[in-house]
C-alpha cells in the first residue's frame, strides 16, 4: 500500500468516516465543524495516523464533493458503499478487493433484468452505476416490501447480494462479500499483514449504510447527533449493549471529536479552539505544527479577527532567518521577511466575506539533524474561488526547541480553480 511508505510503526489512531452528514455537515454553509477537525487532524494526527473516508458515493460524485467543501485528503477512500477501495493522491484502486468481490455470487445483468419488474424503482444516473453496485430511486413507503421480494427474486437467480434500503428515498444492491463493515475488515487485515494494524480505530457513521462499521470486534463507534432514526432503530435492536458505540450530542466533525474524548483516543483540542494558540508551543518532531497554527492566523488576520496582530508578526519575523527566501508560485523570488511585514496591509481585507483557509496533508518528507523540509497543500476560498499551492518549508532547529523558517517554496496545484492565475496570492 502507498500509505505504507510513511509510516514507520502502527498508527495510534485510525479514523473511518462516512461524508455527508458525517464528516461533512451541509447545514454548516461556514464548514466550521469541518475546519474544526481539519486543523485538528494536521496538527496531532497526520504525521503517524490514518484517515479513511467511506461514502455511499462513487469516486466521481466524490470528487464533486471535494470540489464543495474543504475536505482533507484520506489516505485510504472507500466509495459505492465498500465496493470500491482506493489509496493515496492519486486514488490507485486496490485491484484484490476487485478480485475479492468478482469471487462473489454477482452478476449485475441479471440484478438489472429482475429489478426492471418493479415499478417503484427508478435507476440512479450513471455516475452512480458501478461494477459491483446498481443504485435506483424507490417510490416513498416501498422500501421494506421491495427489499423483501428483490431478496427472494435474485436469490432464486443464484445470486448472494446485500439490499440496502437508506435516507427513505435510495436502494442499492450490491454483492453480500461487500458493504463498508467488509470493506474495513479487509483494510484491517491488509494492515495487519504488514505490522501496521492501528491502536484504535474508531468508525463514524449518521445512517443504515453505515451499520455494518459498528458491527466490527474492537472497533470504537460514534452515531453522531443527528443520525437518521434507520440507524438509531437498528443500535436499538442490535448494539444497546455494546460499550464501544455511541450517540454523540454533537452534529458531524463535532461527534467525531467528541468521540475521540469520550475513549481517549488523542488530543481533541482544535487549533481554531485554542484561545491561545499563536502562543503554543510547537513540538520540534512535529514542525506541522507550525504551519496549521502560521495558516490559522492568516485566516484571522485577512478575517480582521485578530486586533492585536502586531506582536505576531513582529515574533513571527523573528522566528525567520535573516536571509529566509520565499519562492511565489509566479516564481518571483522575495525575502520572506519582507513578504511576513506585507501582511499588515492585508488585515481585515476578507471581512464580512466567506473567507477560509486550510492545509491538507501536512507531512514531513526530509528529516535529518537539525533540518527538516514540511509538504502540504495549502488552501484559501474566497466566496466561490479556490486557490491551493503544494508548498514546502524547509526549517533549521535551534536551541530551546525552537524552530527557524529558512525557506518557503509554493507552485500552483493542478486542483486550484482560478479564473485568473495573476489574482492576488500572499504566502
Amino acid at each position: 500500500m502507498v500509505i505504507m511508505e510513511r509510516l514507520k510503526s502502527p498508527p495510534p489512531l485510525m479514523i473511518v468516516s462516512d461524508l455527508d452528514h458525517t464528516m461533512v455537515d451541509h447545514q454548516d454553509h461556514d464548514n466550521l465543524s469541518l475546519l474544526r477537525f481539519n486543523s485538528l487532524w494536521e496538527d496531532a494526527y497526520r504525521r503517524d495516523s490514518l484517515l479513511v473516508f467511506s461514502t455511499a458515493r462513487s469516486p466521481i460524485l466524490y470528487k464533486e464533493l471535494r470540489k464543495e467543501k474543504p475536505l482533507l485528503t484520506p489516505d485510504i477512500i472507500i466509495t459505492s458503499i465498500g465496493t470500491e477501495i482506493a489509496f493515496g493522491n492519486s486514488m490507485v484502486p486496490d485491484h484484490s478487493w476487485v478480485e475479492t468481490l468478482n469471487t462473489c455470487k454477482w452478476n449485475r445483468e441479471i440484478v438489472l433484468e429482475e429489478t426492471s419488474k418493479f415499478s417503484e424503482l427508478t435507476l440512479q444516473p450513471k455516475t452512480e452505476q458501478r461494477l459491483h453496485k446498481v443504485s435506483f430511486y424507490i417510490d416513498e413507503g416501498k422500501g421494506e416490501a421491495v427489499t423483501k421480494e428483490l431478496s427472494q427474486l435474485l436469490e432464486k437467480r443464484g445470486l448472494d447480494v446485500k439490499i440496502i434500503h437508506s435516507w427513505g428515498k435510495n436502494l442499492d444492491v450490491i454483492p453480500r462479500g461487500g458493504g463498508k463493515g467488509e470493506a474495513l475488515e479487509y483494510l484491517l487485515r491488509k494492515l495487519n499483514a504488514e505490522g501496521m494494524f492501528p491502536v484504535n480505530t474508531l468508525a463514524c457513521g449518521d445512517s443504515e449504510h453505515d451499520a455494518e462499521l459498528f458491527s466490527i470486534p474492537d472497533v470504537h463507534g460514534v452515531m453522531v447527533s443527528n443520525s437518521q432514526e434507520e440507524l438509531l432503530k437498528w443500535h436499538t435492536e442490535n448494539a444497546l449493549n455494546n460499550s464501544k458505540l455511541i450517540h454523540s450530542s454533537e452534529r458531524c466533525a463535532d461527534g467525531i471529536l467528541q468521540a475521540i474524548d469520550y475513549f481517549k483516543l488523542g488530543p481533541t483540542l482544535s487549533p481554531r479552539d485554542a484561545s491561545e494558540f499563536l502562543n503554543g508551543k510547537t513540538d520540534i518532531a512535529n514542525p506541522g505544527q507550525e504551519v496549521v497554527r502560521f495558516y490559522l492566523f492568516y485566516e484571522r488576520l485577512r478575517r480582521g479577527d485578530i486586533k492585536k496582530y502586531e506582536t505576531y508578526i513582529a515574533s513571527f519575523k523573528e522566528s525567520c532567518d535573516q536571509d529566509a527566501v520565499y519562492f511565489h508560485p509566479s516564481s518571483a523570488e522575495k525575502s520572506l521577511r519582507d513578504t511576513i511585514d506585507e501582511l499588515r496591509k492585508y488585515h481585515g481585507d476578507k471581512s464580512g466575506k466567506k473567507f477560509w483557509v486550510w492545509v491538507d496533508q501536512v507531512l514531513v518528507i526530509d528529516n535529518i539533524p537539525g533540518r527538516c523540509i514540511v509538504k502540504f497543500d495549502k488552501w484559501e476560498q474566497c466566496e466561490d474561488e479556490r486557490k491551493c499551492c503544494t508548498t514546502t518549508v524547509e526549517f533549521t532547529s535551534k536551541g530551546g526547541g525552537c524552530l527557524v523558517w529558512e525557506q518557503v517554496k509554493q507552485i500552483w496545484s493542478e486542483e486550484s480553480e482560478m479564473e485568473d492565475e495573476n489574482s492576488c496570492w500572499i504566502i
